[in-house]
Protein backbone atom coordinates (compact mmCIF):
# COMPACT_ATOMS: atom_id res chain seq x y z
CA UNK A 1 0.00 0.00 0.00
CA UNK A 2 0.97 3.66 -0.34
CA UNK A 3 0.23 6.32 2.26
CA UNK A 4 -0.36 9.72 0.65
CA UNK A 5 -0.48 13.19 2.20
CA UNK A 6 -2.03 16.40 0.84
CA UNK A 7 -1.54 19.83 2.46
CA UNK A 8 -1.06 22.25 -0.43
CA UNK A 9 -3.68 24.75 0.75
CA UNK A 10 -6.48 24.49 3.32
CA UNK A 11 -7.42 20.79 3.23
CA UNK A 12 -5.60 18.30 5.46
CA UNK A 13 -5.88 14.87 3.90
CA UNK A 14 -4.32 11.42 4.14
CA UNK A 15 -5.14 8.30 2.12
CA UNK A 16 -4.09 4.67 1.92
CA UNK A 17 -4.20 3.10 -1.56
CA UNK A 18 -3.54 -0.52 -2.44
CA UNK A 19 -0.96 -0.72 -5.21
CA UNK A 20 -2.09 -3.84 -7.06
CA UNK A 21 -5.87 -3.31 -7.00
CA UNK A 22 -5.76 0.54 -6.92
CA UNK A 23 -8.45 0.30 -4.25
CA UNK A 24 -8.80 3.24 -1.90
CA UNK A 25 -8.48 1.58 1.50
CA UNK A 26 -8.65 4.70 3.66
CA UNK A 27 -9.32 8.35 2.93
CA UNK A 28 -9.99 11.25 5.26
CA UNK A 29 -10.00 14.99 4.75
CA UNK A 30 -10.41 17.77 7.28
CA UNK A 31 -11.46 21.07 5.71
CA UNK A 32 -10.50 24.46 7.10
CA UNK A 33 -13.20 26.40 5.26
CA UNK A 34 -15.01 27.59 8.40
CA UNK A 35 -11.75 28.80 9.95
CA UNK A 36 -10.88 30.93 6.91
CA UNK A 37 -14.39 32.10 5.95
CA UNK A 38 -14.30 35.05 8.36
CA UNK A 39 -11.28 36.40 6.46
CA UNK A 40 -12.80 35.93 3.01
CA UNK A 41 -9.96 33.65 1.88
CA UNK A 42 -7.15 31.39 3.04
CA UNK A 43 -4.72 32.81 5.61
CA UNK A 44 -1.49 30.83 5.03
CA UNK A 45 -0.11 30.98 8.57
CA UNK A 46 -3.44 29.89 10.05
CA UNK A 47 -3.68 27.10 7.50
CA UNK A 48 -0.22 25.84 8.47
CA UNK A 49 -1.14 25.74 12.17
CA UNK A 50 -4.35 23.86 11.44
CA UNK A 51 -2.46 21.32 9.30
CA UNK A 52 -0.06 20.77 12.20
CA UNK A 53 -3.06 19.84 14.36
CA UNK A 54 -5.13 17.87 11.85
CA UNK A 55 -2.57 15.74 10.00
CA UNK A 56 -1.28 13.87 13.08
CA UNK A 57 -4.87 13.13 14.14
CA UNK A 58 -5.66 11.58 10.76
CA UNK A 59 -2.35 9.72 10.69
CA UNK A 60 -3.20 8.06 13.99
CA UNK A 61 -6.12 6.32 12.25
CA UNK A 62 -3.84 4.78 9.61
CA UNK A 63 -1.33 3.03 11.88
CA UNK A 64 -2.89 -0.40 11.33
CA UNK A 65 -1.78 -0.16 7.68
CA UNK A 66 1.87 0.68 8.42
CA UNK A 67 3.12 -2.94 8.06
CA UNK A 68 1.72 -3.02 4.50
CA UNK A 69 3.23 0.26 3.27
CA UNK A 70 5.73 0.32 0.39
CA UNK A 71 6.09 4.10 0.01
CA UNK A 72 5.03 7.51 1.32
CA UNK A 73 3.62 9.96 -1.23
CA UNK A 74 3.26 13.68 -0.56
CA UNK A 75 2.32 16.84 -2.44
CA UNK A 76 5.42 19.03 -2.65
CA UNK A 77 4.41 21.59 -5.31
CA UNK A 78 2.72 23.88 -6.22
CA UNK A 79 0.88 25.43 -3.29
CA UNK A 80 1.40 27.55 -0.18
CA UNK A 81 4.95 26.95 1.00
CA UNK A 82 4.03 27.15 4.70
CA UNK A 83 1.34 24.48 4.31
CA UNK A 84 3.24 22.24 1.91
CA UNK A 85 6.07 21.95 4.43
CA UNK A 86 3.68 20.42 6.98
CA UNK A 87 2.96 17.47 4.69
CA UNK A 88 6.57 17.16 3.54
CA UNK A 89 7.85 17.10 7.13
CA UNK A 90 5.41 14.32 7.98
CA UNK A 91 6.48 12.35 4.89
CA UNK A 92 10.13 12.72 5.88
CA UNK A 93 9.43 11.54 9.43
CA UNK A 94 7.51 8.51 8.17
CA UNK A 95 10.23 7.74 5.62
CA UNK A 96 12.86 7.61 8.37
CA UNK A 97 10.82 5.76 10.98
CA UNK A 98 9.41 3.14 8.58
CA UNK A 99 12.43 2.99 6.25
CA UNK A 100 10.31 3.70 3.17
CA UNK A 101 10.96 5.71 -0.03
CA UNK A 102 9.22 9.02 -0.67
CA UNK A 103 7.25 9.83 -3.81
CA UNK A 104 7.01 13.60 -4.38
CA UNK A 105 3.84 14.51 -6.28
CA UNK A 106 3.08 17.64 -8.26
CA UNK A 107 -0.35 18.80 -7.09
CA UNK A 108 -1.53 19.39 -10.66
CA UNK A 109 -0.56 15.85 -11.65
CA UNK A 110 -2.64 14.71 -8.71
CA UNK A 111 -5.70 16.52 -10.06
CA UNK A 112 -5.27 14.76 -13.40
CA UNK A 113 -5.20 11.44 -11.58
CA UNK A 114 -8.41 12.29 -9.68
CA UNK A 115 -10.04 10.93 -12.84
CA UNK A 116 -8.53 7.50 -12.18
CA UNK A 117 -9.15 6.89 -8.47
CA UNK A 118 -9.90 3.15 -8.18
CA UNK A 119 -9.76 2.97 -12.00
CA UNK A 120 -7.30 2.23 -14.78
CA UNK A 121 -5.71 5.24 -16.46
CA UNK A 122 -7.04 6.47 -19.80
CA UNK A 123 -4.64 8.41 -21.99
CA UNK A 124 -4.37 10.38 -24.20
CA UNK A 125 -6.75 13.08 -23.02
CA UNK A 126 -7.10 16.83 -23.22
CA UNK A 127 -7.81 18.08 -19.71
CA UNK A 128 -9.17 21.37 -18.42
CA UNK A 129 -7.87 22.05 -14.91
CA UNK A 130 -9.88 24.73 -13.11
CA UNK A 131 -9.27 25.52 -9.46
CA UNK A 132 -8.68 28.36 -7.03
CA UNK A 133 -5.08 28.65 -8.17
CA UNK A 134 -4.99 27.36 -11.74
CA UNK A 135 -6.73 27.51 -15.08
CA UNK A 136 -4.96 25.34 -17.63
CA UNK A 137 -5.62 23.12 -20.61
CA UNK A 138 -3.29 20.12 -20.51
CA UNK A 139 -2.43 17.53 -23.12
CA UNK A 140 -1.92 14.29 -21.18
CA UNK A 141 -0.42 11.59 -23.38
CA UNK A 142 0.92 9.13 -20.82
CA UNK A 143 2.38 9.04 -17.31
CA UNK A 144 4.92 11.85 -17.04
CA UNK A 145 4.07 13.25 -20.47
CA UNK A 146 1.94 16.31 -19.74
CA UNK A 147 2.04 19.48 -21.82
CA UNK A 148 0.30 22.79 -21.09
CA UNK A 149 -1.63 24.02 -24.14
CA UNK A 150 -3.16 27.11 -22.51
CA UNK A 151 -3.03 28.85 -19.16
CA UNK A 152 -4.28 32.00 -17.46
CA UNK A 153 -2.57 35.32 -18.01
CA UNK A 154 -3.55 36.56 -14.54
CA UNK A 155 -6.28 35.17 -12.26
CA UNK A 156 -7.79 31.71 -12.24
CA UNK A 157 -11.38 30.63 -12.89
CA UNK A 158 -11.89 29.49 -9.29
CA UNK A 159 -10.17 32.51 -7.76
CA UNK A 160 -12.49 34.84 -9.66
CA UNK A 161 -15.52 33.14 -8.04
CA UNK A 162 -13.93 33.62 -4.61
CA UNK A 163 -13.30 37.32 -5.30
CA UNK A 164 -16.82 37.95 -6.62
CA UNK A 165 -18.24 36.28 -3.53
CA UNK A 166 -16.01 38.41 -1.31
CA UNK A 167 -16.99 41.64 -3.11
CA UNK A 168 -20.64 40.75 -2.56
CA UNK A 169 -20.03 39.85 1.08
CA UNK A 170 -21.25 36.29 0.59
CA UNK A 171 -18.43 34.36 2.23
CA UNK A 172 -15.76 31.76 1.47
CA UNK A 173 -15.29 29.51 -0.45
CA UNK A 174 -16.92 31.53 -3.19
CA UNK A 175 -17.38 28.85 -5.85
CA UNK A 176 -20.38 26.97 -4.42
CA UNK A 177 -21.88 30.17 -2.94
CA UNK A 178 -21.86 32.08 -6.24
CA UNK A 179 -23.15 28.99 -8.07
CA UNK A 180 -26.07 28.69 -5.62
CA UNK A 181 -27.04 32.35 -5.97
CA UNK A 182 -26.72 32.08 -9.76
CA UNK A 183 -29.44 29.42 -9.84
CA UNK A 184 -31.96 32.10 -8.82
CA UNK A 185 -30.56 34.82 -11.05
CA UNK A 186 -31.06 36.20 -14.55
CA UNK A 187 -27.83 35.53 -16.47
CA UNK A 188 -28.83 38.00 -19.21
CA UNK A 189 -29.42 41.01 -16.96
CA UNK A 190 -25.84 42.27 -16.81
CA UNK A 191 -23.96 42.24 -20.09
CA UNK A 192 -20.42 41.55 -18.87
CA UNK A 193 -17.85 41.41 -21.68
CA UNK A 194 -16.31 38.00 -22.37
CA UNK A 195 -12.52 38.29 -21.85
CA UNK A 196 -10.25 38.02 -24.92
CA UNK A 197 -13.29 37.47 -27.13
CA UNK A 198 -11.69 38.97 -30.24
CA UNK A 199 -8.18 37.82 -29.48
CA UNK A 200 -6.70 34.88 -31.41
CA UNK A 201 -4.61 34.05 -28.35
CA UNK A 202 -5.49 30.74 -26.70
CA UNK A 203 -5.20 31.84 -23.09
CA UNK A 204 -7.42 32.86 -20.20
CA UNK A 205 -7.87 36.08 -18.24
CA UNK A 206 -10.23 36.92 -15.38
CA UNK A 207 -8.87 40.16 -13.91
CA UNK A 208 -10.90 42.32 -16.30
CA UNK A 209 -14.12 40.40 -15.67
CA UNK A 210 -13.65 40.74 -11.93
CA UNK A 211 -13.26 44.49 -12.37
CA UNK A 212 -16.48 44.66 -14.40
CA UNK A 213 -18.30 42.94 -11.57
CA UNK A 214 -16.70 45.29 -9.01
CA UNK A 215 -17.87 48.35 -10.92
CA UNK A 216 -21.42 46.97 -11.21
CA UNK A 217 -21.52 46.28 -7.46
CA UNK A 218 -20.36 49.86 -6.79
CA UNK A 219 -23.01 51.19 -9.18
CA UNK A 220 -25.81 49.34 -7.38
CA UNK A 221 -24.47 50.44 -4.00
CA UNK A 222 -25.95 49.47 -0.65
CA UNK A 223 -29.48 49.33 -2.05
CA UNK A 224 -28.87 46.16 -4.07
CA UNK A 225 -31.43 43.45 -3.38
CA UNK A 226 -31.00 39.69 -3.09
CA UNK A 227 -32.26 39.47 -6.66
CA UNK A 228 -29.60 41.95 -7.77
CA UNK A 229 -26.96 39.76 -6.12
CA UNK A 230 -28.36 36.61 -7.76
CA UNK A 231 -28.41 38.34 -11.16
CA UNK A 232 -24.79 39.46 -10.75
CA UNK A 233 -23.75 35.92 -9.84
CA UNK A 234 -25.65 34.40 -12.76
CA UNK A 235 -24.30 36.92 -15.27
CA UNK A 236 -20.77 36.52 -13.98
CA UNK A 237 -20.91 32.71 -13.98
CA UNK A 238 -22.23 32.66 -17.54
CA UNK A 239 -19.53 35.07 -18.79
CA UNK A 240 -16.72 33.26 -16.93
CA UNK A 241 -17.81 29.93 -18.40
CA UNK A 242 -18.38 31.34 -21.89
CA UNK A 243 -14.78 32.57 -21.84
CA UNK A 244 -13.56 29.02 -21.18
CA UNK A 245 -15.82 27.52 -23.85
CA UNK A 246 -14.75 30.12 -26.43
CA UNK A 247 -11.07 29.23 -26.03
CA UNK A 248 -11.75 25.50 -25.84
CA UNK A 249 -13.54 25.71 -29.20
CA UNK A 250 -10.30 26.96 -30.74
CA UNK A 251 -8.42 23.99 -29.31
CA UNK A 252 -11.10 21.55 -30.50
CA UNK A 253 -10.75 22.94 -34.03
CA UNK A 254 -7.00 22.41 -34.17
CA UNK A 255 -6.80 18.90 -32.65
CA UNK A 256 -8.37 15.50 -33.03
CA UNK A 257 -9.78 14.84 -29.58
CA UNK A 258 -11.43 11.62 -28.46
CA UNK A 259 -11.36 12.14 -24.70
CA UNK A 260 -11.78 15.39 -22.80
CA UNK A 261 -11.86 15.87 -19.03
CA UNK A 262 -12.41 18.56 -16.40
CA UNK A 263 -10.54 18.39 -13.07
CA UNK A 264 -9.83 20.66 -10.11
CA UNK A 265 -12.00 22.15 -7.39
CA UNK A 266 -13.93 24.44 -9.74
CA UNK A 267 -14.81 21.48 -11.98
CA UNK A 268 -17.56 20.75 -9.45
CA UNK A 269 -19.50 23.71 -10.91
CA UNK A 270 -22.54 22.06 -12.50
CA UNK A 271 -23.21 24.96 -14.89
CA UNK A 272 -19.69 24.65 -16.30
CA UNK A 273 -20.03 20.87 -16.55
CA UNK A 274 -23.26 21.22 -18.53
CA UNK A 275 -21.77 23.78 -20.94
CA UNK A 276 -18.69 21.64 -21.60
CA UNK A 277 -20.90 18.59 -22.07
CA UNK A 278 -22.68 20.49 -24.87
CA UNK A 279 -19.32 21.34 -26.45
CA UNK A 280 -18.14 17.72 -26.28
CA UNK A 281 -21.44 16.42 -27.66
CA UNK A 282 -21.21 18.78 -30.64
CA UNK A 283 -17.75 17.40 -31.47
CA UNK A 284 -18.60 13.76 -30.56
CA UNK A 285 -15.97 13.78 -27.83
CA UNK A 286 -16.26 11.71 -24.65
CA UNK A 287 -16.33 13.84 -21.48
CA UNK A 288 -14.69 12.41 -18.37
CA UNK A 289 -15.31 13.79 -14.88
CA UNK A 290 -13.90 13.06 -11.46
CA UNK A 291 -16.39 12.24 -8.74
CA UNK A 292 -17.58 15.43 -7.06
CA UNK A 293 -15.99 14.37 -3.74
CA UNK A 294 -12.58 14.14 -5.45
CA UNK A 295 -12.72 17.47 -7.34
CA UNK A 296 -11.24 19.54 -4.52
CA UNK A 297 -7.81 18.88 -3.00
CA UNK A 298 -7.51 15.39 -1.55
CA UNK A 299 -4.93 12.72 -0.74
CA UNK A 300 -6.74 10.02 -2.75
CA UNK A 301 -5.67 11.61 -6.04
CA UNK A 302 -2.10 11.94 -4.74
CA UNK A 303 -2.13 8.25 -3.86
CA UNK A 304 -3.49 7.24 -7.26
CA UNK A 305 -0.73 9.13 -9.05
CA UNK A 306 1.79 7.61 -6.67
CA UNK A 307 0.87 4.09 -7.81
CA UNK A 308 2.10 4.86 -11.33
CA UNK A 309 5.12 6.68 -9.94
CA UNK A 310 5.90 3.62 -7.81
CA UNK A 311 5.77 1.31 -10.82
CA UNK A 312 8.05 3.73 -12.69
CA UNK A 313 10.43 3.87 -9.69
CA UNK A 314 10.12 7.66 -9.38
CA UNK A 315 11.30 8.07 -5.81
CA UNK A 316 12.73 11.14 -4.11
CA UNK A 317 15.52 10.92 -1.57
CA UNK A 318 14.93 12.37 1.88
CA UNK A 319 17.48 15.15 1.48
CA UNK A 320 16.22 16.29 -1.93
CA UNK A 321 12.50 16.63 -1.30
CA UNK A 322 11.40 20.24 -0.87
CA UNK A 323 8.11 22.06 -0.71
CA UNK A 324 7.71 24.61 -3.48
CA UNK A 325 4.99 27.21 -4.26
CA UNK A 326 6.00 27.33 -7.94
CA UNK A 327 3.44 26.56 -10.63
CA UNK A 328 4.71 23.83 -12.94
CA UNK A 329 3.53 20.63 -14.53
Amino acid sequence: MILSIESSCDDSSIAITEIESKKLIFHKKISQEKDHSKYGGVVPELAARLHAEALPKILEETKIYFPHLKAIAVTNEPGLSVTLVEGVAMAQALSISLNLPIIAVNHLHGHIYSLFIEKEILFPQIILLVSGGHTQVIEANRFGDFKILATTMDDSFGESFDKVSKMLGLGYPGGPIVEEYAKKGDSERFNFTVPLLNSPKIAFSYSGLKNQVRLKIQELGDKKSKQDISDICASFQQTASTHLIHKLKKIFKTRTIKNFAIVGGASANLYLRAEIQKLCDSHKVLLHLAELKFCSDNAAMIGRYAIDAYHNKQFTTFDKITSSPKVSI
